[in-house]
């Protein structure tokens, strides 16, 4: 989902693939003088919805992309640009991430390596952030930590975490700040569902191994993925792509241990590192 945009906005072609997916569809209606409720009936949406994606306020999805290539028989443009776009690394994607997490009334997260930003300290924040050279170090602690506001707002959004073994046994900063964190993270898991999934041979191989992402839901979207990567990451609004996400998701909570030996587990890492 691209970010919120002024009702004066126009998305710019040059900036990135969405903007150019949008901004080409509204060429191709003008160019064939159809109203946007004309095109509405092609691609199976309501007038108020072809505005928002003609604006860049919602993204065209590969289904409606094809419906219009077929009726308009553009040779598949709009399909292309789509897939190119859900493929490249959207330089906006932070504040479009945040926007969402913002409206999100389900969230549920899956970290392969770390404790999730929305459960992090500050002082985990810190070290993390400086384990990877940055200039902006204060700026991206303040964003990291202003995240969590959302779970002040009413109503909060809901919840979902799953970690593996590996992000909690992983010593960041110091053992006096993994204490500090693993015992906030049981704190959060009285608030909301907090699952591990243990580092054993029945575990074995899952899906989880591919990495870290999010799935979030929200009351005027729908839902959205995002997956992690070096430097950016990637935020999946394609439903069907998407469905793989949550079918992942799916299938690492069935590798999850419960919420109550979950602590458990918890509890025992955490006194691992009072013996450092």
């Amino acid at each position: 989902m691209p970010r919120k945009r002024k009702p004066e906005e126009l998305p710019q072609p040059r900036t990135n693939m969405w903007d150019l997916t949008a901004w080409y569809l509204r060429f191709l209606r003008n160019q064939r003088e159809i109203s946007g409720t004309q095109l509405g009936h092609v691609m199976g949406a309501s007038t108020t919805e072809v505005s928002r994606i003609e604006t860049g306020q919602v993204r065209l999805d590969g289904k409606r992309a094809a419906l219009i290539d077929r009726r308009w028989k553009t040779g598949g443009i709009l399909g292309h640009l789509v897939w190119y776009a859900s493929l490249g690394h959207d330089p906006e994607w932070f504040s479009q991430y945040k926007e969402l997490e913002q409206r999100a009334r389900f969230i549920r997260t899956f970290e392969a390596q770390v404790i999730p930003g929305l459960l992090q300290i500050e002082a985990y924040a810190r070290a993390l952030i400086s384990g990877v050279p940055t200039p902006d170090l204060d700026t991206r602690l303040v964003r990291r930590m202003e995240r969590q506001g959302i779970f002040t707002a009413d109503p909060a959004p809901q919840l979902g975490v799953v970690v593996s073994q590996h992000a909690l046994e992983w010593p960041v900063g110091s053992p006096e700040i993994m204490r500090a964190q693993l015992a906030a993270l049981l704190e959060a898991s009285e608030r909301h569902s907090v699952r591990v999934v243990p580092k054993t041979f029945g575990t074995g191989a899952y899906p989880g191994l591919d990495g870290s992402f999010t799935l979030m839901s929200g009351d005027d979207y729908g839902e959205v993925a995002y997956t992690e990567s070096p430097e950016g990451g990637r935020l999946v609004s394609s439903p069907p792509d998407v469905m793989l996400f949550a079918v992942r998701y799916d299938r690492i909570c069935g590798k999850a241990l419960p919420e109550g030996p979950s602590r458990d587990l918890i509890r025992k890492v955490m006194e691992e590192f009072n013996e450092h």
